[in-house]
Order: C-alpha cells, then structure tokens, then sequence
C-alpha cells in the first residue's frame, strides 16, 4: 500500500493535471455507479409497487407511432407505452408507473449524487443555488435525451428479455450515458476552489 501511495505521490508531482482527471475521474465512476445501483433497485421494485393501474395508464409525449424488430410501439421523449402480454394483459414495466419509477430513481439518485461529486469529486466550494440550478437544468435536459432513447429500448427489450435483464439494460442506459455527459457538466458547474466574491 505504501508503494502505491508513493508511486500516486511522484505521479502527482509529475503530472498535476492528469491526476486531477485520474482522481476526479475515478471518485466520479465510483459514486456514479454507487447510485446507479440506487436506481436499479428503484427500477426493479417501485413498478410494482405502484401496480397495474398505473402501468396500465397510457401517459406519453410525443407519442409517435413507430414499428421496429416487428414490435409496435410507442417512441416518447416523456414517459412510456402500455406494455402487454401475449394474452393482452397489463404487465409491469411501462406506463405512467415505468415513467413515475424512472423520474424517482434518477431524481434520488441525483440527490444523492450531487453533494457526493460537488463535494468531495470535483471539492467545489461555488455558489450553491447556482450549481444547484445547473445541475437541475442539465438533469431534465440529460432525461429527456435519454429517455427518448430508453423508450426504444423498453419497447423492444420488454419483449423479448426477461424484467431484471432488461432492467439492467435501462439502468447501463440511463446510467451510463447519463454519466458521460453529467461528468463534462460537472467540470463545468462545479470548479474547484472558493466561490467568487
């Protein structure tokens, strides 16, 4: 261990920038994926938890129809289809129940992600209501880019996979793209060292 603290140390030395981004980068992948794991267990559990009356409420925009690998669905920046069995019955998984799971677990998991990546990720000390109003802006901005791709991927995926795979599926989606971007939203929202006066 102590090798190691040692070879960081003269690499640090050395390169001061590339181990800020090893650092930041690494503390970054750690807590994303930490809330990641948040959000899988949101998305396993809280559609059933609000049951079939709410997976079987149709709640989308823009509603555009669309035929893809023979699966008839419904392309939506916000929110997601009905999804059925083969004997047409209401399954979990879509609906307003999918949607209302989705937007809790991200937003959870934002809650939890922010202080963990403004604090001790990137050790911001910037105006708060600033950051914090980015950081919303750029959550609702990332969610509706990337729901739009997820409801392609809950569409299809629901059909042909089993629920805890697919639901691995939309959390390496929704967590994993969104992780990209937020990290460039991050070095921007969140610079390090004292706010300005």
């Amino acid at each position: 261990m102590n090798a190691l603290k040692s070879w960081w140390g003269n690499f640090a030395d050395k390169h001061p920038s590339a181990a800020k981004w090893v650092r930041e980068g690494g503390l970054f992948l750690i807590f994303s994926n930490l809330v990641t794991v948040v959000q899988y267990i949101i998305y396993a559990f809280l559609p059933n938890l609000l049951g079939l009356e709410l997976a079987g409420t149709e709640w989308s925009w823009p509603a555009l129809p669309v035929s893809l690998f023979g699966i008839d669905f419904t392309w939506n920046a916000l929110g997601y289809d009905v999804l059925y069995n083969e004997a047409g019955e209401v399954i979990i998984g879509g609906g307003l129940g999918y949607f209302i799971a989705m937007l809790v677990g991200s937003f959870l998991a934002q809650c939890i992600n922010f202080p963990l990546q403004r604090n001790i990720t990137f050790r911001s000390h910037g105006n708060i209501p600033w950051q914090i109003m980015w950081y919303v802006i750029a959550w609702a901005v990332i969610t509706v880019v990337v729901n739009s791709i997820n409801c392609v991927w809950v569409a299809v995926a629901s059909q042909l996979l089993p629920g805890w795979l697919y639901n691995i599926g939309t959390t390496v989606l929704m967590g994993g793209i969104s992780m990209v971007i937020f990290f460039f939203v991050f070095k921007i929202i969140f610079p390090e060292g004292e706010a300005k006066k």
